[in-house]
């Protein structure tokens, strides 16, 4: 695929539309705890259907600009922004937005697999619960799905009822997954989903991102460049609260056009 060079008020942009379009538009996007900015007016789009990986050395911005755009950050008393987040054109800053059916659309993994202390199917139904769905019919066959979805039905097929605690803690991971696929989003945002995995579930979660891929639009933030690498088409910089270089996963790893963001994938700091 061909890709056109751009660029955004001294960040490198180089990445097109993706296959199906694209999803998010930040535009100008800053944000302040009180009166500390964490943000500083960030540009650039999420395609459809392709994974983006978020990357930057610790407090870089990655998972306050990741939670800004399922409105997490809105929680957090003195918190205050500038600029512009579209999902498929709707600004989901503005007033009239139902922030809590926005979150529906948005699917989160946060970095330590958080089960409820329930059985494994209610786990995965409970989305559909909070909506008020009762069928029992639906609700199975989206249980069936879900976890069919994360990889995890044939491990878990036959102990549905068992309480989701007593999975390991890739099973885990892929249980939360299911239970955000439940919902029917249309993004699955992911804030280090494998840092608290062993090597082994690590690797199942990177292949099921892989299996994703094309039917949600996933945003990963991660400090693993090498999984970065591995599991995103595109792949955005952060440094200081600022988006540095955004593009090609392959363009930023091995032909970066800023010296910062080579300085950073060659372990130079960070």
């Amino acid at each position: 695929m061909r890709r056109r060079p751009e660029t955004f008020k001294g960040t490198v942009y180089h990445t097109a539309s993706g296959p199906y379009g694209t999803l998010l538009e930040i535009e100008e996007f800053s944000l302040w705890y009180g009166q500390k900015q964490a943000l500083f007016e960030i540009n650039m789009g999420i395609e459809k259907g392709l994974v983006t990986a978020l990357i930057g050395p610790s407090g870089c911005g990655k998972s306050t600009l990741l939670r800004s755009i399922n409105r997490m950050n809105d929680l957090i008393d003195g918190l205050t922004t500038k600029g512009k987040i579209a999902l498929d054109g709707t600004d989901i800053y503005s007033p009239h937005v139902d922030v809590i059916g926005l979150r529906k659309i948005m699917g989160m993994v946060f970095q330590k697999p958080n089960p409820f202390p329930m059985s494994i199917a209610a786990n995965v139904a409970y989305p559909l619960r909070v909506d008020g769905i009762r069928d029992r019919k639906t609700i199975q066959e989206t249980v069936e799905n879900a976890l069919k979805g994360s990889a995890l039905w044939d491990e878990v097929r036959d102990r549905l009822q068992d309480n989701a605690l007593g999975l390991s803690g890739g099973q885990q991971q892929r249980l939360c997954i299911a239970r955000a696929i439940a919902g029917g989003p249309e993004v699955l945002l992911m804030d280090e989903p494998c840092s608290a995995l062993d090597p082994v579930a690590t690797a199942k979660i990177e292949d099921l991102i892989d299996d994703l891929r094309g039917r949600y639009s996933i945003v990963i933030v991660t400090h693993n460049m090498q999984q970065a690498a591995r599991v995103s088409d595109n792949t955005a910089f952060m440094y200081l609260g600022s988006l540095i270089e955004y593009g090609e996963t392959s363009t930023i790893f091995t032909n970066p056009k800023v010296e910062k963001t080579m300085e950073y994938v060659t372990g130079r700091f960070g």
